[in-house]
């Protein structure tokens, strides 16, 4: 059972943005700090990546542990009420990602994923950021 009554719960879901979250906007200042240049959500890419990188066909998506079901991760509990709605929408989410990732590899783009569980430790999420600099690094641009 919610402790929260239908209404509150509501409202509380509506403060939840898809954009420009707190995880994306770390991650886009660690990129620009790098020298990195990069566009957010663009419309022209399945899905609206968070963050593309053209010229090295670099695309970066930055998940809610929740939303996006990490595997293994504390954060991705399922909800112990309204199971049943939940369940589909979750499931919706990760066949949807899956989706988007074929199309996005089908144009020739290669996908990192950072999870909002990682943001929060600023040395794992240093060396992700590393890691993806460091494959453009190796790379030829377009």
């Amino acid at each position: 059972m919610d402790h929260l009554s239908r209404h509150a719960r509501s409202a509380n879901m509506a403060l939840i943005r898809a954009k420009d979250t707190k995880p994306e906007l770390v991650i886009r200042k660690l990129l620009h700090a790098r020298g990195l240049r990069y566009r957010i959500h663009d419309k022209r890419l399945p899905g609206k990546p968070d963050i593309s990188i053209h010229k090295y066909k670099i695309v970066i998506e930055v998940k809610g542990c929740f939303w996006h079901q990490h595997e293994g991760c504390r954060f991705a509990s399922q909800p112990k009420s309204n199971t049943h709605y939940w369940k589909q929408k979750l499931e919706k989410n990760k066949i949807r990602d899956q989706s988007n990732q074929i199309l996005l590899e089908q144009l020739g783009f290669r996908l990192f994923t950072i999870w909002e569980c990682e943001t929060k430790n600023t040395t794992t999420l240093i060396s992700r950021v590393d890691a993806i600099i460091n494959y453009k690094n190796s790379i030829i641009p377009l």
